[in-house]
């Protein structure tokens, strides 16, 4: 049996990625200088303008409009032509976070109500889904090839498309591929996606043992795009759930991730739900798995707590609960604990899907 599914993920210079990495940098900084900050911050970008507003309550002293003053710099935004810049105002409406939240999370209590979905397979070797993982792959590589200007006239923004053919459950070869990057007027799109095909979709596919043709491959569908960023599309923080999960694989859950602290659920619980779901792959119980949890505001421990392993399951339901059990405990303190996330490790999961690479300790493979 055949059929496709396919995957998208955006570059590190979308307007909502922008955002993302800016709410995760804040993140980090109160973490770095008090461990025990409770952050809740939004960020919204548009033309020549950045706006952040949310809860914090931290020891540390933050500077925030430096630090995304810093981020956007660093994404590449620094072309007056953009009317986005480093330059560009930033409004800051940040206050203390609700003494009313604060009183379940100060009794080691779940911060939020929610619920949260971790997701595992066998048919790659970082244990993702095949589509989402070519679509970050492309992704990561536009970005590296602008910055070390190897295509020097490409823009910061893009997005990544990839098609993936399956047959009898398993990733049998590419349909298409679809990329969108701006790039300066002077450069034809002819000559943009003969160096794309070239330098990043050739190389990255062939590395995972695919071959595209070159006319399976689309570059900026409407034929024009030279201005990206928030000049042309606001972002704003979390908007991009898909992307930072998946792909559309398995479920996500009720919350989004960046800008939060890890005693916020949505988050910490997310990442406990992708450790147990890849271990219990990794170990060999079961060649697919999604681990569902859900809490409540002041939760202990967690409401639910299932494996669904779509009939792949190579040992019971019972051996792979008391897997499980063994190498985390999911109340929010042994999440905390077990994952070590009490320290500045955000800023990068802003970027490219938050689960899949071994940088992170909800990649950890225990082996038991």
């Amino acid at each position: 049996m055949s059929n496709t599914f396919t995957s998208e993920s955006v570059c590190a210079g979308h307007p909502d990625k922008i955002c993302d990495q800016i709410s995760d940098a804040i993140v980090d900084e109160a973490l770095r200088q008090d461990k025990y900050s409770r952050v809740a911050v939004e960020t919204m970008v548009t033309k020549n303008f950045v706006a952040l507003a949310g809860e914090l309550t931290t020891k540390g002293k933050i500077s925030y409009k430096s630090v995304a003053k810093k981020v956007i710099k660093k994404l590449g935004y620094t072309i007056p032509k953009l009317n986005f810049s480093d330059k560009s105002p930033v409004v800051v409406k940040i206050h203390t976070q609700s003494p009313e939240i604060a009183v379940g999370v100060d009794d080691d209590g779940a911060g939020d109500q929610g619920m949260m979905f971790g997701y595992a397979t066998s048919e790659t070797e970082s244990l993702m889904p095949m589509p989402i993982e070519l679509a970050h792959k492309l992704a990561m590589e536009i970005d590296l090839v602008r910055e070390n200007k190897i295509l020097p006239y490409l823009r910061p923004d893009g997005k990544t498309q990839v098609t993936v053919r399956y047959e009898n459950g398993k990733p049998a070869g590419i349909e298409t591929v679809v990329i969108a990057v701006p790039h300066e007027e002077k450069i034809t799109l002819e000559k943009v996606k003969e160096d794309l095909y070239k330098v990043v979709v050739s190389n990255i596919f062939d590395e995972m043992g695919f071959t595209v043709k070159k006319e399976n491959l689309v570059v900026n569908g409407t034929g024009v795009w030279h201005i990206g960023g928030p000049a042309s599309d606001t972002g704003v923080t979390g908007r991009k759930i898909i992307v930072d999960t998946y792909g559309g694989m398995a479920r996500v859950g009720g919350g989004a991730f960046s800008g939060k602290d890890p005693t916020k659920v949505d988050r910490s619980g997310a990442y406990a739900a992708r450790f147990l779901a890849k271990n219990i792959v990794a170990n060999g119980l079961a060649s697919r798995c999604e681990v569902r949890l859900a809490y409540f505001i002041g939760a202990k421990k967690p409401v639910m707590q299932v494996a669904e392993t779509f009939g792949t399951a190579k040992k019971s339901d019972k051996v792979i609960c008391d897997f499980m059990d063994k190498i985390l405990d999911t109340s929010l303190k042994g999440i905390l604990t077990g994952l070590n996330l009490r320290r500045p490790i955000y800023f990068k999961t802003a970027a490219y899907g938050h689960f899949g690479r071994e940088e992170f300790p909800w990649e950890r493979i225990v082996k038991i």
